[in-house]
């Protein structure tokens, strides 16, 4: 197998099973996500070290790179913080569908601003899209047995999906200027810097988990997404992004969604069962459709 194809299933591996595991420490063992935002922006250190070592540390500081490189990593770091609020108020199975539709801001940027189109595949994925949100709105649409865990929980995870496709597309800009490690880089920068404020919204009046199945459980989830982020930028280093982008950001929410279901041995309603379809349906189409602009593109 070639190397592009092994670093692109590590990705969509390790990122299902931090979708799917992220809010175990404080759904079960009472220690707060503000926290374990905390201990994620610690892991990224790792990878950004490793991924910064073969570019001898050098990190791009011009002012347009600084200024991409804060947009890229404090506004998706702040999304990260409300992740931990959406997946106490709904489960990672109905919250991470949906956040696998962040393509759609990011095409609609590059459609307004790019003038950019889509292809038949994009508009298809748009418009499930569409209509996906629609039933995750719908009473029945957030529960599994059919009820509804309220509107709260939608409204954050489409916040964080807005978040997120800002984010790709200014990753999108800046690369073009600017090398992966100092991107990198900066979304670390970014994870630190919000770190302190995610810290002060913790309820220390509450009892906190200081053990092993606290922080220490935490950083070996979190530190699935850090090392899932770096092998995707191996994926990408040694293979096509017309292929890995699909493999890594369409696959791994339904790696996210059939691990939560086994794990909470539950099974969703029609009505959400329909709208987690359409939503991994639909980040598959604009994902691959906007993959393929962009292969046309480099090929005149």
């Amino acid at each position: 197998m070639k190397p592009w194809f092994l670093y692109s299933v590590a990705t969509a591996v390790l990122w299902g099973i931090w979708g799917a595991f992220t809010d175990l420490p404080q759904k079960r063992f009472g220690f707060p996500g503000t926290l374990s935002y905390v201990v994620w922006a610690g892991t990224m250190l790792l990878p950004t070290a490793v991924i910064l070592a073969p570019e001898k540390f050098r990190i791009d500081v011009r002012p347009r790179a600084v200024w991409h490189g804060l947009i890229i990593g404090v506004p998706g770091a702040a999304a990260g913080v409300a992740l931990f609020k959406a997946l106490e108020l709904g489960p990672a199975y109905l919250v991470f569908p949906i956040l696998a539709l962040a393509p759609l801001v990011t095409i609609a940027l590059s459609f307004a601003l790019l003038k950019e189109r889509t292809g038949r595949a994009g508009a298809a994925g748009v418009a499930l899209a569409m209509l996906s949100i629609v039933l995750f709105s719908l009473p029945g649409g957030g529960d599994p047995a059919g009820g509804t865990h309220g509107s709260a929980w939608l409204v954050l995870a489409l916040g964080i999906m807005v978040a997120w496709g800002v984010q790709a597309y200014y990753i999108k800009i800046a690369g073009r200027h600017m090398s992966s490690g100092s991107i990198f880089f900066y979304i670390t920068l970014g994870g630190l810097l919000v770190a302190p404020a995610a810290w002060a919204m913790t309820d220390f009046s509450q009892p906190v988990n200081w053990g092993w199945s606290g922080p220490g459980l935490a950083a070996v989830i979190q530190l699935t997404n850090a090392i899932g982020a770096y092998t995707f930028v191996l994926a990408f280093r040694d293979g096509r992004a017309i292929i890995v982008s699909p493999l890594c950001n369409a696959l791994y929410p339904i790696i996210t969604v059939v691990i939560s279901l086994v794990w909470y041995r539950t099974l969703p309603g029609a009505t959400a069962l329909a709208a987690i379809v359409l939503a991994i349906v639909a980040a598959v189409l604009m994902i691959v459709d906007e993959q393929r602009q962009e292969g046309r593109l480099a090929h005149g």
